[in-house]
């Protein structure tokens, strides 16, 4: 109980760090300025409404401008819909219930628009999303509740998770057939199907995690009969399995808002389902008839008398009335949807909607489990007497706002303590289907114990005949120091280098076709400003723009490029590297690349580190060193 106990101050420490963080951004902050951080649309305009369940009303709005700036407006955050009068009360708050591209849909803690959005600009801020907090801190005392009062047989899982059972595996289920995986990836899916509580499947870069995944769910619901819970932290991760499933047969039902809008994944969603629903033409026939009451009962004026009232109030609860059979025509819907749905998913936090709160499951998957909050994990936990976690908690962790919660223990993930506690849970897929073996072989060594391998028509492949798959530029002794700008670093010296480095290799591709993707990295932000700056200043680099991208380590996770440039950053004299002390992060760098990966740093200041040190000493084994004075 103290373990979850623990997790709960923990939670509550991250909770408030991160609602300090939200008010320095809007207290004292303007319209224009919340919009700048993607906090706000500002002006919208009313694209249609129409009543939704429980007399709410869904309003549809538009962005009308500013439409290029990114923004963090997600399915089922709460938000304020509001006017541009100084009144306070020109203001109603609701829930976003759909996001796609510059239009949402918000519903409102209202039955009708109030009269103040007919005139004047209108408004849509996001509120502090105190929802998932509150959703996870719900699942951590329910957990406590379960361990105080319940009988042992329905701890089993919550014990083994904390590490005081061990899980149970089925003797004989008979092996997949017909399916082509290479033999660790065998390995999972059998040892997910054997699993009676807890089975791990940790996917180093490349490795074909989802492949396997989604074959062991398919075996799952068709050889065992299951319902299955798949989930994830990212609606990104979400779409992207419950796609692959979708292609394989299943019926999926995706639960939430798809972060990838396309036909495909639209047609999974609860809302399309419904859409279809035979029963459907019965609700919109009812939910007219109460919109034609409720428009009859606003005839009547303010000033009127008894029998007016009288009147007025009967068309309303006629409205009422309709709108209640609604409700249980739609509830009928959704149970009957989910009743053949073989698979929802849906994200962590999802997992806990309205219209599917209640439902139970055999089997729940966490896929991105190295990069998932574990309060966040006994959401859909709770749902199931099983649990599959896949991912790779040697790539990056959860984002975290508060140091003091992370250092104590919020950013150690219940991935990794699994594959600690219970090494006999887990499955560790070997062969990988993206590197080159030169650009895997460091990361193999250093976060997987050599095992893993590169699938043979990758092992050797380069971007053209007789390249090197691996460099590192040592920029020792040039004189290229680092600047402090606020917080981050930067290095306009080594940029430069890089994309002149960059300028003659792309002229080499050039000769070649198809011209490669290339990623350019680097792990401070105002680094990335700087490159981005320079690099509009390259003439030869002009023509393959669009086959450039330059972006934050982070943004590159779960993505793959032809080519990979880093750019360290880092020089100094007193061998500071700052957070190149994460190397988990610096693993997410360097197994980007499919067949180049080159590295630009200074071997002065990386090589205080054991890490890069030993890296350095890597790439000079395999002739891949060389000293950036060549093309100074």
């Amino acid at each position: 109980m103290d373990y979850f106990k623990n997790l709960l101050d923990l939670l509550k420490t991250e909770r408030e760090e991160d609602h300090n963080q939200y008010r320095k951004l809007t207290e004292q902050s303007s319209v224009a300025e919340r919009r700048a951080n993607g906090l706000t649309w500002y002006p919208v305009a009313i694209r249609g409404s129409e009543m939704s369940r429980g007399d709410y009303l869904t309003v549809e709005l538009e962005r009308t401008t500013h439409q290029d700036i990114a923004h963090q407006f997600r399915f089922g955050m709460p938000a304020v819909f509001f006017g541009n009068h100084d009144a306070k009360n020109d203001r109603v708050e609701g829930t976003i219930t759909h996001q796609n591209g510059n239009r949402l849909k918000i519903t409102l803690r209202t039955d009708e628009l109030p009269e103040w959005t007919r005139d004047g600009k209108l408004g849509i801020d996001i509120l502090f999303d105190d929802n998932s907090y509150e959703e996870m801190q719900s699942a951590l005392k329910q957990v406590i509740a379960i361990e105080a009062k319940s009988p042992d047989k329905d701890k089993k899982l919550i014990s083994i998770l904390t590490g005081s059972q061990k899980p149970t595996f089925k003797e004989k289920v008979p092996p997949l057939v017909g399916v082509r995986l290479n033999e660790s990836q065998q390995a999972a899916v059998d040892k997910i199907l054997k699993a009676n509580e807890l089975a791990v499947v940790h996917g180093p870069p490349g490795t074909g995690k989802t492949t396997t995944l989604v074959q062991a769910i398919k075996a799952l619901v068709k050889t065992q009969n299951q319902k299955v819970l798949v989930v994830a932290p990212s609606n990104t991760a979400v779409d992207l399995l419950s796609e692959k499933l979708h292609e394989e047969g299943l019926n999926v039902l995706r639960v939430g808002n798809p972060a990838r809008v396309n036909e495909r994944l639209m047609s999974l969603t609860l809302d399309a389902k419904m859409a279809e629903h035979p029963q459907m033409k019965e609700s919109k026939r009812l939910k007219k008839q109460a919109q034609e009451f409720k428009n009859m009962a606003h005839k009547y004026k303010r000033n009127f008398g008894k029998s007016e009232r009288d009147q007025r109030k009967l068309l309303f609860d006629e409205a009422h009335k309709i709108m209640k059979e609604v409700g249980n025509t739609e509830q009928y819907i959704i149970d009957d949807l989910l009743a053949k749905a073989q698979v929802v998913t849906a994200t962590l936090v999802g997992a806990n909607h309205y219209t599917v709160k209640n439902l139970s499951y055999d089997t729940v998957v966490i896929d991105e489990a190295g990069q998932a909050l574990e309060p966040a994990c006994w959401i859909p936990i709770l749902k199931a007497p099983k649990v599959v976690l896949a991912g790779d908690h040697c790539q990056l962790p959860p984002t975290i706002k508060s140091e003091v919660a992370a250092k104590n223990g919020l950013s150690t993930t219940l991935l990794e303590k699994c594959v600690g506690l219970h090494p006999e849970a887990v499955t560790l897929l070997e062969e990988q289907y993206r590197m080159n073996e030169q650009i895997m072989g460091y990361s193999s060594q250093v976060f997987y114990h050599n095992r893993l391998k590169a699938y043979a028509s990758v092992a050797e492949r380069l971007l053209f005949e007789g390249d090197k798959p691996l460099l590192f530029i040592d920029t020792a002794g040039c004189g290229f120091e680092e600047k402090l700008e606020g917080t981050s670093s930067t290095n306009p010296e080594e940029a430069a280098l890089l994309l002149k480095h960059l300028a003659i290799l792309a002229e080499e591709c050039a000769k070649k076709s198809p011209f490669p993707n290339i990623g350019v990295i680097a792990p401070y932000k105002q680094q990335i400003r700087v490159l981005t700056e320079q690099i509009a200043h390259v003439p030869a680099l002009q023509p393959y723009l669009s086959s450039i991208a330059i972006n934050t380590v982070d943004s590159f996770q779960g993505q793959e490029r032809d080519v990979i440039y880093i750019s360290m950053t880092r020089s100094n004299t007193d061998g500071i590297i700052g957070f190149l002390a994460d190397i988990r992060r610096m693993n997410v760098a360097m197994t980007r690349a499919r067949k180049k990966l080159v590295i630009v740093g200074d071997s002065a200041t990386l090589a205080q580190s054991a890490f890069y040190a030993d890296f350095i000493e890597y790439a000079e084994k395999r002739d891949a060193y060389v000293s950036a004075w060549e093309w100074m």
